[in-house]
């Protein structure tokens, strides 16, 4: 029986990854023996997963947020006819703060 395990991945990163951090994670995946095709971040991700059955419903204007235990993320995205258009993206690692 032979196991899974993809060649080729899409990797999430927090929205408040700087490039280096980005280009990093994308180093562990190809370096894990992994075709990395791309890094989004998280909330577009979230965003994807929302968008996929909204195809032929018309223009959508989506806020995605991510409010975790150590972040917040948060993506706004238009989707019409099955395309994904992110127009800001942004985050922050929140291990600094208390509420």
């Amino acid at each position: 029986m032979k196991a899974f395990f993809p060649e080729d991945a899409v990797i999430t990163v927090p929205a408040y990854f700087n490039d280096s951090q980005r280009q990093a994670t994308k180093d562990a995946g190809t370096i894990s023996g992994l075709n990395v095709l791309r890094i989004i971040n998280e909330p577009t991700a979230a965003a994807i997963d929302y968008g996929l059955d909204k195809k032929g419903q018309g223009e959508h204007n989506v806020l995605i947020f991510d409010l975790c235990c150590g972040t917040f993320d948060v993506s706004i995205l238009t989707i019409e006819d099955g395309i994904f258009d992110v127009k800001s993206t942004a985050g922050d690692s929140l291990w600094r703060r208390r509420f």
